[in-house]
């Protein structure tokens, strides 16, 4: 074929090699349109510029809103074959006027040998950040498919997934969300502000819209609905019980705080993840790390974990509480007794006033061996380009899981589930500036739970995670039952592991054991009423 005497193009195409020209006339234009609609039928590719020369618009990576493939699959759990189905796609987030304004991304899976939901719960789950993706409580906890990983949670060659046998797919569907610009989730709307999304309140807003069409379309609305979130999902859920009660009458039979935050409490006591209350963890961590004295050292951890948290309260706290005005014998028997339940020395303990800044901590307590620990999971060790200094380089744990996520993530739904994209999954995505303003996620929950009966809630922490510490996680769960009738429905789990307790193969077992039965005890006899006070 002969190439137009004039082409748009000042390079070399497939259509016409040898066309340099950058200027065409209406004819040419025509004759160029029609060679690139048949290369087109042919399986061909029509270049940028002339592309661009017909009208089209440049390309732009995306995903349709609303999208969904589907595949079947099947797991062992505790002995049974469990068949399901495995849905990844998008689902719109609709603005004030009913219009599509951004895309969600998530993936749904579905028991498929039920045939009645009603009684079938569903587990809707997020991740924190507020920026992160689901893919960690996704391929590292509840799902069917879990990455590979040594049993104590680092990361392993060649990347990829397993079958999960551990998954609580045996009692619950389960569904991972991702918030917009976390994993493919993005604004579809160019003309939408981003603060409709970006902040606690509208994050809890938009989500829960974006839940009730999902109930919807999925048909769920008779099924038992639970919520679990982990760090900053913590917040999210928090303030979804309360939001999906109030404005969607859609009540929960259970929320799950995974390494909870301090969900904007403001308890009469101190301050949620304050230093004075980081003491317990502190001794974890030491303990771990073979750090203790010996009398401490050889003790089992959950009876010297007991003994630091009486301490904490009934000694430490009130000695911080006075700050400078403590007397002098008074601090310097409190800094003997810190550093004996933290592995720090007295003279680093009195340098900050007894209460050492966690970041202080992951420094100084293995400086003399050239180490450093993880944030929220102390149990790595990192190596610092200098051992001087008051804080880490880098954190270690951090840096391992992403070092096993991320290819885990992208395999699985683009190899395994065929979900096709150019997009990047955001492992973590850009959602600032986030509005933190008027944080009352906490007090939604614990209204929620005084209105609904049913409303359960589990605590999950880790002993040696230092971001969102287990005893700080206690005392948010201690604040959230202020009142008696509450404790029954409130309950606390820890594990030897970190802020991600289940990428220890041990901890994975036990935590998902703990889901299967907080969701057992959660779900009434048929025909128990929701009410307070004595039947009459």
């Amino acid at each position: 074929m002969s190439p137009p005497p004039f082409c748009p193009s000042s390079t070399p195409c497939p259509l016409f090699p040898t066309c340099t020209s950058s200027f065409m006339t209406d004819a040419s234009f025509l004759r160029v349109s029609v060679a690139a609609v048949l290369l087109l039928l042919l399986g061909g590719t029509v270049p940028p510029a002339h592309a661009q020369s017909m009208g089209a618009s440049p390309l732009k990576r995306s995903l349709p809103p609303d999208t969904a493939i589907t595949k079947t699959d099947r797991v062992t759990v505790k002995g049974e074959e469990v068949p399901y189905e495995v849905t990844t796609g998008t689902q719109p987030v609709y603005g004030d006027d009913d219009t599509a304004v951004a895309s969600l991304h998530y993936t749904y899976y579905r028991r498929s040998d039920v045939d009645d939901r009603s009684g079938r719960p569903l587990m809707i789950s997020f991740n924190g950040g507020p920026g992160s993706g689901s893919l960690w409580m996704h391929l590292g906890y509840t799902s069917p498919k879990h990455l590979l990983i040594s049993d104590e949670g680092y990361p392993v060659q060649p990347y990829g997934v397993e079958d999960n046998n551990q998954s609580i797919i045996d009692v619950a569907d389960i569904v991972y969300v991702n918030p917009v610009n976390t994993g493919f989730s993005r604004v579809i709307d160019d003309d939408t502000d981003a603060e409709q999304f970006f902040g606690v309140n509208a994050d809890v807003d938009y989500l829960a819209d974006w839940i009730d069409t999902f109930i919807s379309r999925h048909g769920r609305w008779r099924s038992p609905k639970y919520l679990i979130g982990e760090s900053y999902g913590t917040t999210r859920v928090a303030g979804l019980a309360g939001e999906l009660q109030n404005s969607h009458w859609t009540y929960l039979n259970g929320v799950i705080l995974v390494s909870p935050t301090g969900l904007g409490m403001e308890p009469a006591g101190p301050s949620p993840r304050s230093e004075a209350l980081k003491l317990p963890y502190y001794a974890a961590t030491a303990w771990y790390h073979e750090q203790l004295p010996d009398a401490l050292q050889s003790r089992d951890l959950q009876a010297l974990l007991s003994e630091v948290e009486d301490y904490t309260i009934e000694e430490y706290i009130p000695a911080v509480t006075r700050g400078g005005f403590v007397e002098d014998a008074r601090r310097q028997a409190v800094a003997q007794q810190v550093a004996r339940y933290s592995g720090l020395s007295e003279p680093f303990v009195l340098d900050h006033n007894l209460a050492v800044p966690a970041d202080a901590f992951w420094k100084e307590l293995l400086q003399d061996e050239g180490r450093t620990v993880g944030r929220l999971d102390s149990r790595y060790e990192g190596i610092d380009v200098t051992n001087a200094g008051s804080e880490y380089d880098y954190p270690a744990e951090l840096t391992a899981w992403n070092h096993a996520f991320t290819p885990a993530i992208n395999h699985y739904l683009r190899d395994d589930l065929g979900f096709t994209t150019d997009l990047q999954y955001n492992t973590f995505g850009n959602v600032y500036p986030w509005d933190e303003t008027e944080n009352n996620t906490g007090a939604q929950l614990r209204e929620a739970m005084a209105q609904n009966p049913y409303l359960h809630v589990m605590v999950q922490s880790g002993y040696y995670d230092g971001a969102t510490d287990y005893f700080s996680a206690k005392y948010v769960m201690w604040n959230l039952g202020t009142r008696e009738t509450m404790r029954d429905r409130l309950r606390f789990e820890g594990y030897r592991s970190g802020h991600m307790m289940y990428l220890r193969s041990e901890d994975l077992a036990t935590s998902n054991e703990d889901i299967r039965t907080f969701i057992e005890e959660s779900i009434p006899d048929e025909g128990t009423p929701a009410r307070y006070g004595r039947n009459r």
